[in-house]
């Protein structure tokens, strides 16, 4: 019996919050932030597969996030867009985001 399959949550709610119309929001960042350092800390193997400069790219995507999270608040349109953009470059290569 074949299983059927399952959509991923993480996944998903990833996808939801890097979409365009998607208003960010402070727990959307945390939550992006919580989920890197969970993989991090997994030793995911998606992670090892990665190139030491595009680590380092994600490295840095991640602290610019966490360094705009801690020092603007709220989030005004324009660093939303920067914080998505940032929040996709940290999640590159990770198993459950595709990156392009």
């Amino acid at each position: 019996m074949a299983q059927a399959l399952t959509p991923n949550p993480h996944r998903e709610r990833i996808q939801r919050i890097l979409h365009p119309n998607h208003a960010l929001k402070r727990d959307d960042v945390v939550w992006g932030l919580d989920y890197i350092k969970k993989k991090v800390a997994d030793k995911d193997p998606a992670l090892a597969v990665l190139p030491q400069p595009r680590l380092i790219e994600n490295f840095y995507c991640f602290a610019e996030v966490a360094m705009m999270l801690i020092h603007r608040n709220p989030f005004y349109d324009q660093e939303c867009e920067r914080l998505k953009q940032y929040l996709m470059e940290a999640l590159y290569g990770l198993d459950e985001f595709v990156s392009d």
